[in-house]
């Protein structure tokens, strides 16, 4: 199955000059969802992982699934103060700022194998914030998996000395 079809353009979206690749459609079909967890899980070929951590909020979607159908626990990496316990916090760059994420400080305990998850790979900021979260807790990153990256936004560049897959490339 062709997932790419459930993948709409939105322009101008959150701004002007942005096309935002919306997966909702995608969300909204349980064989097209189905089809897409399978890609993602196959992209692990047998890795053992302890901890999914998936980034706000669109990266939740499918890394709960991962986690699941992995026997893993997940960990969400959010905007601040949305986190109820003691958190951690990294900062970020953003094409037009600074952005912020925090995660559980009992999250990730020493010598977990973690799977950093998102579903686009852009800038790699968020990426790059959440890793920096998982290995300051002691975690080791088995992979940073997403379902889409968008290449001419070299993301990939800052999480480079990671395992990256990516199965659709826009």
């Amino acid at each position: 199955m062709s997932i790419e079809k459930y993948i709409r353009d939105i322009q101008d979206f959150p701004k002007p000059g942005i096309v935002f690749k919306d997966i909702t459609p995608l969300l909204a079909d349980a064989e097209a969802s189905k089809a897409c967890l399978e890609l993602l899980i196959n992209g692990l070929k047998d890795k053992k992982i302890d901890k999914v951590v998936g980034a706000e909020s669109r990266g939740f979607f499918f890394a709960t699934l991962l986690a699941y159908r992995l026997g893993a626990g997940f960990v969400p990496v959010r905007k601040p103060k949305k986190l109820p316990f003691t958190t951690i916090t990294a900062t970020y760059e953003l094409e037009y700022g600074t952005d912020t994420l925090e995660m559980h400080t009992d999250a990730i305990k020493k010598g977990d194998r973690v799977l950093i998850h998102d579903d686009v790979l852009a800038t790699g900021g968020t990426a790059k914030a959440m890793c920096e979260l998982v290995e300051r807790l002691g975690g080791e990153i088995v992979q940073c998996n997403f379902l889409m990256e968008l290449t001419f936004l070299n993301g990939r560049e800052k999480i480079k000395q990671y395992d990256i897959f990516s199965p659709l490339k826009y």
